[in-house]
């Protein structure tokens, strides 16, 4: 049996979960998101809580029954609390400052890029006297969120020599010595 598969998930007050057939809709403060679920798989609303079933033990129906369970926990917590993931530019120049949904960023290229977000994602950037500018963004969608986050960090990934890049607020880069650290 799956330990993520069978444990149930807490429908929060002002969180609305309906089933329809194999998509799976929760509405909540923050939003509504629907998911399409594999079609052996139920799910059911039970006094306060919804549980994922599965009808065998099928390599198929184990693989699914931990991720169908984690994607609706993730649609639960999403929709009533939200997510939020904060990245940091470290270097010399580099600048970030949103207007509505375009972020501008300048990471020492020779142009500035524009990045347009989703509807779903809200953007900040902060920026303060002698720190790293910051980069906040706010989703009820978690997977969305990601996405968004890994392709704005594609735009100029942290270097294992100085660190300049986007990385993530509290992200370890591993660092490498240059060339004096060779042996001569």
């Amino acid at each position: 049996m799956s330990r993520i598969g069978k444990l149930p998930i807490a429908i929060p007050a002002g969180v609305t979960v309906k089933v329809d057939g194999n998509v799976v809709t929760v509405k909540g403060p923050k939003g509504e998101l629907k998911q399409a679920i594999h079609s052996d798989l139920t799910v059911k609303e039970e006094d306060g809580h919804i549980v994922v079933t599965r009808p065998s033990d099928d390599r198929e129906h184990r693989a699914h029954h931990g991720l169908v369970r984690a994607l609706i926990h993730n649609m639960v917590v999403g929709v009533s609390e939200g997510y939020k993931k904060e990245m940091e530019l470290v270097g010399v120049g580099y600048r970030a400052s949103a207007s509505g949904q375009v972020l501008e960023l300048s990471l020492g290229y020779s142009h500035a890029i524009y990045f347009k977000m989703p509807a779903e994602v809200k953007v900040e950037a902060k920026s303060e006297r002698n720190k790293n500018p910051l980069i906040i963004l706010e989703s009820a969608d978690k997977q969305l969120l990601g996405q968004v986050c890994a392709k704005i960090r594609s735009l100029r990934k942290p270097e294992p020599y100085k660190g300049k890049g986007i990385k993530f607020v509290g992200e370890i880069i591993r660092r490498k010595s240059g060339k004096s650290a060779s042996a001569k």
